[in-house]
């Protein structure tokens, strides 16, 4: 049976010989031989690389690839492969190969591929010398700067067939370098598709889970022709934007906010995702933002938006995947269910989106991952209210007060207790609490208590993490249970802003600094205490330029706070401005005349050489011991 016809966004690489009718004239036999051979062998080099050969026309190829890096490699491999096989022979028959590649719409049916993106390709096949190889900017956008490549700019082009003009590089290895081995291949993906469909029935289950998620259709690379504010990662990455309240009662924002952050919580537990924090993507709430510009400022290929209506006790679900530099509408789905079903919903947006995404998920490992929560609403409200972040007394308190009775109705919710455990540890740290140690008491029996009902869960790790090293400065278990977070979920950006602490706390500053920008990176709109943390991983790694500008950031949203006083204060000492560190510790004294060195020397530090430094420092700007 022929293949329907499918439109699909891919990378397309297009060889053309160089001359070919001269050296057919030269001798025909030969130069068909040669030509032959030639493509022969590139497809090879292809499907090596994970592209597909679809037509040999004469003189030409034309290939399909998921990836522009993939391509690029394919092409240097071979061009190189055939200028040292054209050295070897004895006469002038030496076929020579054009190679374009570019980003383009393309329609595939019966392994044949037509199309925009061919048609650009072969227009910029012909822009090469015979033996190189000229790229799309588009396409240049797409390959990570980790490849050894140096691209000579040839300027804008106008290609008939096309409005706009289409900026074009010759691309080849820098001198000396090695191109990276093609990855370990299995057989191409729609070959792959074709066999599961004539398999046998016992097989049909599978058969079916393969086609819905449809891996032949979506490429790994970035369709963008502009120049992204933050480079894309190599993983498929994605923003799930802030759900819009259509209930009409503002009071339901929690509600709305909360399904937005499960859907973003079970997206980030997939490794193979690369998922934007909640922190960010909430910056764009209510506000009317086109999709392109969300990807270039969060460096994403794809965004999920959606609605949540509710009344009564039902609930009215729409979402919809889009391409970010296309807005181009990749999915949409509604779903009208009771309240009592939401979590089903949840596991169920997650599946479709991650199967889209990341089409190498298989299905029974997204449903191991994505485990059935069976707990009463109103806790379940209750948590969502109790989990919304404030700084301060009170704001800690009511917090408590609310995730406890959420436990009471679910005695058995785990993410209740982890975040109850937050709560009475910062009532402690800070020095907030009417009884300090009956919140360190809470705080440690929560908890436990979390990770008892689900080791899984990597929020019940984190929270036993803080424990560990705040209370108890016991850096190797803090790490171990930080280590089982990060494992967990991956692309939990605030665990690794917790991480980089302790890695300063360990004297290891340099992977403190790594861990803090690996966060900014994961949540470009992040909460103002990472840019403490990175103050603090600076101060350690001796970097005091950014060091300083990390505790002004900070003291610009928290002006009066001592700990981020404490750094500034130290930083100016290393950089030996004097006279402005003694201004902080004025400063600091007078917000708590009572303040001691000695009642804050509980600051986890590990090494001997790292607390005589710090606190050295901040005898030196006048505060007393």
């Amino acid at each position: 049976m022929a293949e329907q016809p499918t439109g699909t966004l891919a990378v397309i690489l297009h060889a053309d010989v160089a001359s070919s009718t001269e050296l057919v004239q030269r001798d025909e036999r030969r130069a068909h031989e040669r030509i032959t051979n030639a493509f022969r062998r590139f497809s090879q080099i292809i499907q090596e690389y994970g592209g597909e050969a679809h037509e040999i026309r004469g003189d030409a190829l034309v290939a399909e690839f998921a990836r522009g890096s993939d391509a690029v490699c394919a092409a240097i491999a071979f061009q190189h492969e055939i200028t040292e096989n054209n050295k070897s022979l004895d006469d002038d028959i030496t076929p020579e190969i054009r190679i374009g590649i570019s980003l383009g719409e393309v329609v595939i049916a019966d392994n044949t591929v037509t199309g925009a993106g061919v048609v650009l390709a072969q227009r910029v096949e012909q822009l090469a010398e015979p033996g190189g190889i000229c790229i799309t900017e588009a396409l240049r956008e797409s390959i990570p700067s980790r490849l050894p490549l140096d691209n000579e700019n040839l300027g804008k082009h106008e290609f008939k067939g096309f409005e706009k003009s289409v900026r074009v590089y010759a691309v080849r290895m820098q001198p000396g370098a090695v191109l990276p081995a093609p990855e370990p291949q299995q057989a191409p993906k729609r070959m792959q598709i074709s066999l599961v469909l004539v398999a046998a029935a016992s097989i049909v289950l599978l058969a079916i889970a393969l086609v819905w998620l449809k891996p032949w259709e979506w490429t790994e690379e970035p369709t963008s022709v502009e120049k992204l504010a933050l480079p894309l990662p190599e993983k498929p990455s994605i923003a799930i934007l802030p759900f819009t309240n259509l209930t009409g009662n503002s009071e339901q924002d929690y509600f709305v906010d909360g399904f937005t952050n499960e859907i973003i919580t079970n997206l980030s537990k997939f490794p193979e995702l690369f998922v934007i924090a909640s922190n960010s993507v909430f910056t764009y709430k209510g506000k009317a933002v086109r999709i392109n510009q969300i990807g270039r400022e969060l460096g994403v290929r794809y965004v999920l938006e959606g609605s949540l209506q509710r009344s009564s006790d039902n609930i009215s679900v729409h979402a919809q995947l889009i391409e970010a530099a296309s807005e181009k509408h990749l999915w949409a789905e509604q779903y009208k269910v009771t309240l009592e079903e939401i979590f089903a919903v949840h596991r169920e947006l997650s599946q479709q989106i991650t199967s889209t995404l990341a089409s190498k998920v298989m299905y029974l490992a997204q449903t191991a991952v994505l485990k059935k929560d069976e707990r009463s609403l109103l806790a379940y409200e209750l948590y969502l209210k109790g989990s919304k972040y404030s700084f301060g007394k009170e704001a800690f308190e009511e917090s408590a007060r609310l995730l406890e009775r959420a436990i009471a109705l679910d005695p058995d919710f785990h993410e209740a207790y982890s975040e109850l455990s937050w709560r009475y540890l910062s009532l402690w740290r800070h020095r907030l609490a009417d009884d300090p140690d009956e919140a360190l008491r809470r705080a440690r029996e929560s908890a436990h208590k979390a990770v008892t009902l689900d080791q899984q869960d990597y929020r019940s790790h984190w929270s036993l993490a803080a424990l560990y090293l705040w209370a108890d400065q016991d850096h190797d278990l803090a790490l171990a249970e930080l280590e089982k977070t990060i494992a967990i979920n991956p692309n939990q950006a605030d665990a690794m802003g917790t991480m980089s602490l302790l890695m300063a706390f360990l004297g290891r500053a340099e992977e403190a600094v790594d861990w803090i920008e690996k966060a900014k990176r994961l949540n470009p709109h992040y909460p103002v205490w990472y840019d403490w943390n990175a103050s603090f991983a600076y101060y350690m790694a001796r970097d005091y330029d950014k060091a300083l500008l990390g505790a002004k950031k900070t003291l610009a949203v928290y002006p009066k706070s001592i700990s981020v006083l404490r750094i500034l204060a130290a930083t100016y000492v290393e950089m030996g401005n004097m006279k402005k560190a003694r201004e902080v510790a004025e400063k600091m004294l007078e917000i708590d005349p009572g303040y001691t060195l000695s009642g804050t020397r509980n600051v986890p530090l590990k090494r001997k050489a790292d607390r005589q430094r710090y606190f050295g420092a901040l005898a030196k700007a006048g505060l007393p011991e």
